[in-house]
């Protein structure tokens, strides 16, 4: 009768150790869930760096092209006098 024993021991720690492992099972599904959102919150976020990287060396560059002079500046007189004529002239 002790094998009988031993034997129903051995199932009843078998069946306790089948319920932990699909316990942790189950979490391991859920961690791997948890995986893939974080690593596509991860692609999103690197996208969205990249895009603000760009718009940045777009501003650094156009920060370091020379100021063009103002043309108006260099006109005659009379050359101003008639650029100021036709502004208000296409303005009205």
């Amino acid at each position: 009768m002790a094998p009988n024993r031993e034997s129903e021991v051995i199932a009843q720690e078998l069946s306790a150790i089948s319920s932990r492992i699909e316990a942790l099972e189950k979490r391991l599904d859920a961690v791997d869930k948890v995986i893939a959102r974080l690593e596509e919150a991860a692609l999103t976020t690197a996208r969205a760096l990249q895009q603000i990287s760009t718009h940045w060396d777009a501003v650094y560059e156009a920060m370091q092209r020379p100021e063009e002079p103002d043309v108006s500046q260099e006109l005659s007189p009379d050359a101003q006098a008639i650029l100021s004529e036709e502004s208000s002239a296409s303005g009205s």
